[in-house]
């Protein structure tokens, strides 16, 4: 039998070509079955000539069909060979089944020299480039072919002209070249033809005009079920997930035919929405009708479960999975990460190693975000040099994940000289780096860096003005934030949203600028929210201003928060002026609507074990030990000039305040990482709330007297404390 590889065998001298030969290529041809058509072509070539063009043109055309579905360009160059060998590769339907061939195996060159060659072409050989360059992505020469059919041959589009140029329209985002397709389609009254108008609302959704699109759908005579399939996935797509399900619910309502397409909208809508309850009736709804078997469907749905923070459904959907792809390894370990289970994530893509499925860029993008969380320098630069051996490294989001994992593990010199060797930055590149800089204190240098960003021509963005402004507030630099802010509109059309207002008011706030503070919120263009006043709460704190923090928190308590943090807050600024009343109320009230204080505590990992530490807890094996070495830290620190700092500690006796300080979480982690680790080793944690004052002083003089560098990240930032001195400068 003929390979599709070899050169098919020239015409033989004499003969006639049997029948039997012609009905088994149709029969091959129908099944798409190339080798078989193939095999019959050898035999009726070496029974027997042609007798005539019209019989050997159908062959031709049925094995181009066949090398077009099959994107075997090798025998399709053959065929070309074998038309041209019998004279007959001008003929309109020979040269038009060529060029649909060339297109189809991505050579559009190719369909174009046939398509120039030909003497005459009729508007079936147009149609045919129209549609090849639209496939292969060259929107521009699809709408010019368009064109010139009609000025040069004088040939009308038709429904396939249409049905093929719409695409195109849709790559190039030429929403203009719709509205005109869509006109013509209106006065050619090819409106009517369900392909069409399915062709133009689809268009449209990928245009962004989905309420153009949706005046289609709703103007169609007959829809089926692409109709709705496109309209409910353009919706999905353009962000508008509350439409795309209401949609897909009154499409499954009307009995229309659902399938994957309607299903993956689906699943995206409600993953988007967090809609659980939906989201329940969709999975069962697809397992009746046997999507269940469709994978990627499945991990759509695991993604879904995921977005709707319900990772152990998502897990059992996992599991569950016969075939599993890489992308549904990626879904569950993205899914892990987004919903603060770093340890499951981690374990996810240990187990993926283990079953031998090759990670990609987007695993390491998902999994480095992860490790950045559980804050292991050891095991980020193990990822660090797996991505240089999977050569993925220079990959500009592989890269950008690095170093913000650097960053937030206490590295941001290592974060800074990956910065520096990027052969490309994008966007997100500078601002992680940008973020790096500022979580870790450095202001002056965040500033620096975001003006060599503007000066390469990089344009910021809203996350990039998020990052320069908390870095402004965290340093004190007060004029700067302000400059910094008003150039995110003036300069770049940016529109600040409710976290750029809380940074800018954390930034006066810090700086005691409470009543300009408390001013800028009035002014504000959108009601504020949580985030804002809650700012104010925690400058009024810091400056123990009693009246704006009353203020202030009456307006959080109006807005409903879920967690007691902010009636704790309320409550420690009532202490610290002795309003103890006011105490005694905001704790009843805490109580009334069952909200908690969140425990402290801090982590410290040595030899790849997290030790997690509370305050006061002693249920740690080495218990003993770390008191006693917190003990004689306690008498260290002391003879150097440490005084306990007690206002955080209320209604107990002076005694009891510093026993009780003496036991922070933090410190217990400090003690446990001084038993466990070698003189001079730099000693890391993470805590989970803002380092308070007396830890914060006592760090420094623990850094001081034993010699260490401690790395503190806190639930705002980080703190690097050495020889007696925090990189904050206090000011924190």
């Amino acid at each position: 039998m003929l390979c599709s590889a070899s050169p098919l065998p020239s015409p033989p001298a004499g003969g006639t070509a049997a029948s039997d030969h012609h009905a088994r290529l149709r029969a091959a041809a129908a099944r798409s079955d190339l080798p078989g058509a193939l095999a019959a072509f050898v035999a009726m070539s070496s029974s027997a000539p042609a007798s005539a063009a019209g019989p050997v043109l159908r062959t031709f055309t049925s094995l181009l069909k066949l090398c077009a579905a099959r994107s075997d360009l090798a025998t399709g160059r053959a065929v070309h060979a074998q038309l041209a060998a019998r004279g007959i590769v001008a003929e309109a339907l020979a040269a038009t089944a060529l060029a649909n061939m060339y297109a189809k195996c991505r050579r559009p060159g190719d369909a174009r020299r046939v398509f120039d060659r030909m003497p005459v072409r009729d508007r079936v050989a147009w149609n045919a480039l129209v549609a090849g360059y639209a496939r292969n992505g060259l929107a521009g020469a699809a709408m010019e072919m368009v064109v010139r059919m009609q000025e040069e041959d004088g040939e009308r589009p038709d429904s396939v002209t249409l049905v093929s140029v719409l695409p195109a329209c849709a790559d190039a985002q030429a929403l203009g070249a719709c509205r005109e397709v869509h006109a013509f389609a209106l006065r050619g009254g090819f409106d009517a033809l369900v392909n069409v108008s399915t062709a133009i609302l689809d268009v449209y959704c990928k245009c962004g005009a989905v309420e153009a699109a949706r005046a289609v759908f709703d103007q169609m005579p007959v829809k089926n079920s692409v109709s709705w399939n496109a309209m409910i996935k353009g919706y999905a797509e353009n962000g508008n997930s509350t439409e795309a399900l209401a949609l897909f619910k009154r499409m499954v309502g009307e009995g229309v035919d659902v399938t994957d397409v309607s299903i993956l909208a689906a699943l995206h809508a409600c993953g988007e929405l967090g809609f659980l309850d939906e989201a329940t009736r969709v999975h069962e709804l697809l397992v009746r009708i046997g999507l269940d078997s469709n994978v990627s469907v499945m991990n759509a749905l695991i993604t879904m479960y995921c977005k709707c923070k319900r990772t152990d459904l998502a897990a059992q959907v996992f599991d569950e999975l016969r075939y599993k792809t890489r992308i549904s390894w990626n879904a569950m370990i993205l899914g892990c990460t987004q919903n603060g289970r770093s340890d499951d994530a981690v374990r996810l893509f240990s187990r993926m190693q283990l079953e031998n499925v090759k990670p990609d860029s987007f695993t390491l993008v998902s999994v480095i975000p992860a490790l950045a969380d559980i804050s292991d320098p050891l095991q980020a630069r193990w990822i660090h040099g797996y991505s240089i051996r999977l050569h993925l490294d220079q990959d500009v989001y592989v890269l950008t994940a690095l170093i913000d994992m650097y960053a937030k593990c206490g590295r941001v010199r290592i974060a800074r000289n990956l910065f520096n060797s990027a052969r490309e930055r994008h966007v997100i590149t500078w601002n992680a780096m940008i973020h790096g800089y500022g979580s870790h204190g450095f202001g002056k240098v965040t500033v620096e860096l975001f003006e060599q960003m503007k000066s390469t021509g990089r344009v910021p963005n809203e996350t990039t003005f998020l990052s320069v402004l908390s870095a402004c507030s965290h340093a004190g630099l007060v004029d700067e934030g302000r400059k910094y802010f008003s150039s995110m509109k003036d300069d770049y059309g940016l529109e600040p949203g409710m976290e750029h207002y809380g940074t800018i008011v954390d930034l006066l706030g810090r700086a005691g600028k409470l009543d300009e503070a408390w001013s800028f919120i009035q002014k504000m263009p959108i009601d504020p929210g949580i985030s804002v006043y809650g700012a104010m709460l925690g400058a009024c704190k810091l400056h123990k201003n009693v009246e704006l923090a009353e203020e202030s928190a009456n307006r959080i308590f109006e807005l409903g928060p879920e967690e007691g943090v902010y009636h704790v807050l309320l409550a420690n600024i009532y202490a610290n002026a002795s309003m103890w009343k006011d105490v005694a109320r905001v704790r009843t009230s805490m109580e009334k609507k069952g909200l908690q204080k969140s425990p402290g505590w801090s982590i410290v990992q040595l030899k790849n074990e997290i030790h997690t530490f509370y305050s006061g807890s002693t249920n740690h094996q080495q218990a003993k030990d770390i008191y006693a070495r917190l003990a004689k830290l306690i008498d260290e620190i002391k003879a150097v000039g440490y005084v306990p700092d007690t206002d955080s500690i209320h209604d107990v006796e002076d005694d009891v305040k510093a026993q009780l300080l003496n036991t922070h979480s933090e410190k217990l982690a400090i003690a446990y990482g001084l038993i466990r680790t070698a003189p001079g080793t730099t000693i890391q944690i993470k805590k989970n709330l803002r380092v308070c004052n007396d830890c914060h002083n006592a760090t420094k003089l623990i850094s001081l007297v034993t010699g260490r560098e401690i790395i503190m990240r806190d639930i705002q930032r980080f703190h690097h404390f050495k020889d007696g001195k925090c990189s904050c400068g206090d000011y924190w």
